[in-house]
């Protein structure tokens, strides 16, 4: 049994968290608010119809923009409530109920060989410390051999930006770019935010 990740601990101290996401980022959708940022990147990065695996998709407000330019996009969430949102918003996407440190999509019947994963809202400061390596060999797994994983997340979370980049080596990942914001902003070691585009 793997170690609770931090989102369900939230959960579980939070009745109702999840629910008050959901219709957070409508709201911010409805009142204009750009909440596709990392999508646009990532689509950036890929060739038209690529495969992408949105990993912590939540309620699918990147995988949902990526699936309307094109792409296939399949979405997986511990979250069955954020799932239930991502189906109902964005039906253009297929979205899962999965935990990422067991995440194996071709048991599913799903190949693997995404051109890009992307794991954004700060979906690596919520993996249990326990997990974190696991859950990058098992997104590298799901790479295509030339495909790139794209992790965002802040800084002051518990999970150091050092400590996140040993994980990645350890987990057999090279490190391809080093961002500080979605909009391509170079990274320093002061930067409050990290944006890794990593490859196999």
């Amino acid at each position: 049994m793997t170690e609770e990740n931090l989102w369900t601990r939230r959960l579980r101290e939070s009745p109702g968290h999840s629910e008050w996401y959901v219709e957070r980022f409508r709201r911010l959708a409805a009142e204009g608010e750009d909440v596709v940022g990392e999508a646009r990147l990532v689509d950036a990065m890929l060739p038209r119809h690529a495969r992408v695996l949105d990993a912590g998709c939540g309620t699918g407000r990147v995988g949902g923009h990526l699936a309307r330019a094109g792409h296939t996009v399949i979405g997986v969430d511990g979250d069955a409530v954020l799932v239930a949102a991502a189906q109902e918003d964005h039906p253009e996407g297929q979205w899962l109920v999965g935990d990422l440190a067991e995440l194996d999509l071709p048991a599913l019947g799903i190949s693997a060989g995404f051109a890009a994963i992307v794991c954004a809202g700060n979906v690596a400061a919520f993996l249990a410390p326990s997990t974190r390596v696991e859950v990058l060999r098992r997104l590298r797994d799901h790479l295509a051999d030339d495909g790139r994983l794209v992790v965002g997340f802040g800084a002051g979370r518990g999970y150091a930006f050092e400590e996140f980049r040993a994980d990645g080596r350890e987990a057999g990942l090279r490190e391809e770019l080093l961002l500080s914001t979605w909009d391509l902003r170079p990274y320093s070691p002061s930067a409050d935010f990290l944006v890794a585009v990593l490859g196999r």
